[in-house]
């Protein structure tokens, strides 16, 4: 899989809190660009994603669709973005551009490959952190033996 590029820049809605982006991806053995439209629904304490794919040519449709379906989709009441409490909510660490980004990263499957290159270096690390606790227990011992 390739991303080709954005069908859809990311939009941000300020008056409905809705982060809108498309993305153009090619695999190797089809015809037709695949779209990856993406639509992230911001709430008090958390964030609802919506996820639409279809073929390139579809991308008009699957915008008119995808509103019909955000029409019926809502937080409950004390959920919503619009009731956060600065007083007593916590402020997320990441902001919008973020949520492009992990989807992007999550689509490409960077997450899974950070995920294999830890485990991968997991085997080192052991390694490193028994050399390190050597060491220290080196030193400690020679500083007990001095006195």
């Amino acid at each position: 899989m390739q991303i080709a590029g954005w069908a859809e820049r990311p939009s941000y809605d300020a008056a409905a809190h809705k982060l809108y982006w498309a993305k153009e991806l090619r695999f190797s053995d089809a015809s037709e660009s695949t779209l990856n439209y993406d639509i992230r629904v911001l709430g008090r304490h958390g964030v609802l994603s919506l996820n639409a794919v279809a073929g390139m040519r579809q991308l008009q449709k699957v915008k008119t669709d995808m509103q019909e379906v955000l029409a019926f989709t809502e937080f409950s009441a004390g959920h919503r973005y619009t009731e956060f409490n600065s007083s007593t909510d916590k402020v997320a660490a990441y902001g919008v551009a973020a949520l492009v980004a992990g989807g992007v990263a999550a689509k490409m499957g960077l997450f899974a490959k950070l995920g294999i290159l830890l485990l991968s270096l997991k085997k080192g690390l052991v390694f490193i952190l028994a050399g390190a606790g050597a060491l220290v227990a080196k030193f400690f011992k020679r500083d007990r033996s001095d006195s």
